[in-house]
């Protein structure tokens, strides 16, 4: 019988009101996509879409079928609400 190694990730999704942060254990081979389907957030934060969220790895972009390695932090990121720019234009009037 051939025997499955496993790694550990973490996976972490914020929302201004909460946050999860979780340590999942997954089989060598498991892809983003499959991290963040075992970590089951949908059930808890149904305004992830995954055919519009952006997801990463320790801040860099990744695809949905790009492979985990041990120590990876997969996370989702949220659509940007304003732009950067414009909102630190609005926070210097804000200041003034």
């Amino acid at each position: 019988m051939a025997r499955i190694d496993f790694i550990e990730v973490e996976i972490a999704y914020a929302e201004p009101s909460k946050q999860y942060s979780a340590q999942l254990r997954v089989p060598v081979g498991t892809t983003v996509r499959g991290v963040i389907e075992r970590a089951r957030l949908g059930e808890h934060f149904p305004a992830i879409d995954l055919a519009t969220n952006q997801v990463g790895i320790f801040g860099e972009l990744r695809d949905l079928d790009a492979l985990v390695r041990a120590g990876d932090r997969v996370e989702i990121y949220r659509p940007v609400q304003c732009d950067p720019k414009v909102a630190r234009r609005l926070r210097g009037r804000r200041i003034k």
